[in-house]
């Protein structure tokens, strides 16, 4: 039963102007999330907000200037062996099915290298049984033709599904899909998120969702944490967020996807998408429902020149 936690972490980057001293770039800022296994939580915000530079902390693809990782408790460490552990425990999938798979290799190189490195496997026989395995979590086949294919033979979707078998290889305990089916055709998105829906059920996965969709975080996630220049503005069940959002950040998003059957968007569209009535902006937010929080946002001058914008 394995919880991914992360304890505000922090990510500074020195961006160098026309001045002698560098400026700092605070990517994001004290954030802290928990992923428990056979749970689905959607980190969502606008780009820019921070969602992918958490995921590559999660991933120890870059480090954290400040906070924790810790994986059942236990704090992760930074050496060489230590993060080989972490990484067959936690995998991830990444945004772009054409570029995540190398375009020179084979399907059967690109499943068969992280099923090695992890020791997965260490017979000719017990390979082909778990490549097979693999294809068939994903729905795909037949495994000896899909196996010989490169990734350029195959369509988007089913290059995602291969990226998806490729996280699947190490046997992890957690995955982090980082925008799986924002670059995937609208009529096979949905395949995509039952597949991984599945998956999680089927392995008791801890999954984080990172998206910019509302609508699939609602229906994909038990949880959502909305992120706004690098910081948490709110968390909550996925019901509670998206169905009465309290910081005026989330109302935005939630108001930037209109309903297109109510009454107000059949009349006009664009002065529906554009209408303030929707935020609300008292000096205290009020008690939240329980497990729903949001930040203070009453002393905050980005959220003031939002609301004055919107």
């Amino acid at each position: 039963m394995t919880t991914l936690e992360a304890l505000h972490l922090a990510k500074d980057y020195q961006i160098r102007g026309s001045g002698l001293r560098p400026h700092i770039l605070k990517a994001v800022d004290d954030v802290s999330l928990v992923v428990r296994p056979g749970e689905s939580v959607a980190l969502v915000g606008e780009s820019g907000s921070g969602k992918s530079t958490i995921a590559k902390m999660l991933i120890r693809l870059v480090d954290p200037t400040a906070g924790d990782i810790t994986l059942d408790g236990e704090r992760i460490g930074s050496g060489h062996r230590a993060t080989k552990r972490y990484r067959k425990r936690v995998q991830m999938v990444f945004q772009d099915p054409f570029s995540s798979l190398n375009p020179s290799l084979p399907i059967r190189h690109q499943l068969v290298r992280p099923l090695r490195i992890h020791g997965i496997v260490r017979t000719r026989a017990e390979e082909e049984r778990e490549l097979r395995r693999l294809l068939d979590s994903v729905n795909l086949g037949p495994a000896a033709e899909i196996l010989a294919k490169y990734p350029h033979e195959l369509s988007g979707g089913q290059r995602q599904r291969i990226a998806i078998a490729r996280a699947l290889a190490p046997q992890p305990e957690v995955l982090i899909a980082d925008e799986p089916v924002s670059m995937l055709d609208v009529s096979i998105r949905l395949e995509i998120l039952q597949l991984l829906d599945d998956l999680k059920r089927q392995r008791n996965l801890a999954v984080l969702y990172i998206t910019h969709d509302l609508a699939t975080a609602r229906h994909f996630s038990t949880q959502i944490v909305v992120m706004r220049h690098g910081r948490v503005v709110e968390r909550g069940p996925s019901g509670d967020v998206i169905l009465n959002p309290i910081h005026p950040y989330t109302q935005l998003l939630v108001r930037a996807a209109p309903d297109p059957h109510s009454e107000a968007f059949e009349l006009d569209p664009e002065r529906y998408r554009r209408s303030p009535d929707v935020l609300v902006t008292p000096d205290d937010p009020g008690p939240a429902e329980q497990g729903h929080w949001a930040r203070a946002w009453t002393d905050d001058a980005a959220v003031a020149e939002l609301l004055a914008t919107a």
